[in-house]
């Protein structure tokens, strides 16, 4: 919606003079703008465009934990060592994120 910059702004007078029903068509006419779209179906009805990945496997390098390295026991992120907080009363760590 284009604003008018130039336009006469209202006062508090001007906007206590607005009427319930004035007000409510207001409401209804900018709620009529909202469209509902199911996020699920429109990614399972997205393709790319010219590219066929139907039998195309995902392979992900994975590291092994480092030594300077730590799981969260409350998260389960592997975090580094200057982001350990505290150890729980078990000893086992808690990340900084976990302990806020």
């Amino acid at each position: 919606m284009a604003t008018d910059y130039d336009a006469p702004r209202k006062t508090d007078d001007d906007v206590a003079e607005d009427s319930i029903e004035e007000l409510k068509a207001r409401r209804n006419d900018a709620g009529s703008n909202d469209v509902d779209e199911d996020e699920n179906e429109a990614a399972e009805n997205y393709e790319l465009p010219g590219a066929d990945l139907s039998k195309e496997e995902l392979t992900v390098h994975v590291v092994p934990r480092q030594e300077d390295e730590f799981t969260c026991s409350h998260c389960f992120l592997v975090h580094h060592a200057s982001q350990l907080a505290y150890l729980d009363d078990n000893g086992l760590p808690v990340c900084k994120e976990c302990a806020a």
